[in-house]
């Protein structure tokens, strides 16, 4: 029998509801009367159509914007498939409510807020600044077991539906959600191959930087931890549970949370947008309300984002975490919503429009 929190969680997912569709055609028109070559402003032009899907209006403003942040530790780090400390995670953590990491500093200048949430740091007691919702100290190395229960990746899921819950109540209009995880490449890496039924050499990277020795180390740890747990790819909960990481079950949690909402979110790189593809089994609506903000340079992210079906915007060769890419994409949003709201059509341009005629009947625009 389902635990009462998978009950809660199913009736939660169950409550998620598709786009608004006739919004998105009202927008498509819109963006067809402006005056400007047709499908001239490119991806501009489907990010304000997407976002009118998820508001139901065509005039939509980005002014508030934060980026959500889960921390947790990774027993598998154990197996020597990251070269940075453990003790990183919550140095980072801490380091991000100051605003001095490279996420947090992108997002102080433009004035975003930064939430960070503590759902399985490695340590005792708590920090200021750092939402206390740990769970355990850090998972089981998941080459040796599980890496938690299912009822602990369902606690960390609703640890997500809360964070985004309070941006809600805080007038929040767009969210990115990130992370902070020594090791979590490597989770990720196991949670993409098994969703994917790849091998682990197809999806891992070097994370934030090994030797070949180490690399090959990781993906033997990878293709093991996955033979040893036998997770079912049906099973978003199972995976994520026996292969993933508390962060990225929060992660999940907050990506069906901003579907819920109707709240657009924005996917960082690699691990949150293996966090996206758990969500997305959970709930297909939800590829409805996200957006991919940069190609992340991990060698997964790319099969990641077309078994999620979108292009991320930006190509900048990032590959840090923490949420990095979403203050840079919530600028290209904005000048999406800038576009779509401030320029005037043909009729108010007072231009004749005529002559795209020919190539609106051949993109099937006029009958």
């Amino acid at each position: 029998m389902n635990s009462r929190a998978e009950q809660e969680l199913k009736a939660f997912i169950c409550s998620i509801e598709p786009a608004d569709k006739a919004a998105v055609e009202q927008a498509k028109r819109r963006q067809a009367a402006l005056a400007k070559p047709i499908g001239s402003l490119g991806k501009l032009e489907s990010i304000a159509v997407k976002l009118a899907g998820i508001t139901g209006r065509i005039d939509n403003t980005i002014s508030v914007c934060r980026v959500l942040v889960f921390s947790a530790d990774n027993g598998v780090v154990d197996e020597g498939v990251a070269i940075t400390p453990r003790s990183v995670t919550l140095a980072q953590s801490i380091n991000m409510t100051r605003h001095i990491t490279g996420m947090s500093s992108i997002a102080a200048y433009f004035g975003d807020s930064v939430r960070v949430f503590d759902v399985g740091i490695d340590t005792e007691g708590e920090f200021e600044g750092v939402v206390a919702r740990r769970i355990r100290r850090g998972t089981a190395n998941i080459r040796r077991g599980p890496a938690m229960t299912r009822e602990e990746a369902l606690r960390a899921i609703f640890v997500g539906i809360e964070a985004v819950e309070q941006a809600k109540a805080d007038g929040v209009d767009i969210v990115g959600v990130g992370e902070m995880g020594i090791g979590n490449t490597t989770t990720s890496a196991a949670v993409l191959a098994c969703l994917l039924g790849a091998p682990a050499s197809a999806v891992a990277g070097r994370g934030g930087g090994l030797t070949d020795a180490a690399f090959e180390n990781k993906i033997r740890v990878i293709d093991d931890a996955l033979k040893l747990n036998s997770p079912d790819p049906e099973d978003a909960i199972d995976v994520v549970s026996k292969v993933g990481g508390l962060d990225i079950a929060a992660m999940a949690g907050a990506f069906l949370a901003c579907a819920k909402y109707r709240i657009p979110a924005v996917v960082d790189g690699f691990i949150s947008i293996v966090a996206a593809l758990i969500a997305l089994h959970l709930a297909p609506s939800v590829r409805e309300y996200i957006f991919l903000s940069h190609y992340s340079a991990e060698k997964g992210y790319r099969l990641a984002a077309e078994a999620f079906g979108e292009e991320p915007y930006l190509l900048l060769d990032m590959r840090l975490g923490e949420g990095s890419g979403c203050p840079i994409a919530f600028r290209v949003i904005q000048a999406a919503c800038a576009a779509m709201n401030g320029m005037a059509t043909f009729e108010q341009a007072h231009i004749d429009d005529g002559y795209l005629d020919e190539l609106r009947r051949k993109n099937g625009d006029l009958t």
